[in-house]
């Protein structure tokens, strides 16, 4: 359950909105936020919250590719595949992180620390080809800026599998 000083603060919008289902995502990146990923419990939550079936939490929830309905990495790589990114090759991208971090698109690796997911158009097409991680934009990729970002955010703070 959300801490109740989240709960209120959702509470308080939800009740001076004309149309609770506006903040259908903003209360989903609360759950996520505090579970982690949106487990069947935080979908229990919101549904409640909003006065929403659950159902109609799971489809908004699996519409948006910033909302996760499975635990993820410390991490989220989101590697753009939009129109320019792919005119940039964003396939090499993709190949090479998970080259490199030995997990497949989707996946998440052993320690924890990142997951690679694809994601539509970000719009930093100027900085084709481009990702974001963890809301964070980098761009335009090379191996060697790739090698770079992921050595920071290894180095920044080792991931534990509890700490995600």
């Amino acid at each position: 359950m959300l801490p109740e000083e989240t709960l209120d603060v959702l509470r308080q919008k939800i009740t001076i909105t004309d149309h609770p289902r506006e903040l259908a995502v903003e209360v989903m990146f609360a759950l996520q936020k505090h579970y982690g990923y949106l487990n069947d419990e935080a979908v229990q939550e919101g549904a409640g919250l909003l006065n929403l079936s659950p159902l109609e939490i799971e489809e908004l929830a699996t519409f948006y590719d910033f909302i996760y309905r499975r635990p993820v990495g410390k991490y989220c790589i989101h590697v753009c595949d939009g129109t320019v990114c792919w005119m940039f090759n964003h396939q090499s991208v993709l190949d090479y992180i998970s080259q490199k971090l030995d997990i497949p698109l989707g996946g998440t690796t052993e320690d924890g620390c990142f997951t690679l997911l694809p994601v539509g158009c970000i719009g930093y097409c100027d900085q084709a080809p481009a990702m974001l991680i963890n809301g964070n934009l980098y761009g335009p990729l090379t191996p060697e800026a790739i090698d770079a970002v992921l050595k920071e955010l290894r180095d920044k703070q080792p991931p534990q599998k509890e700490d995600r």
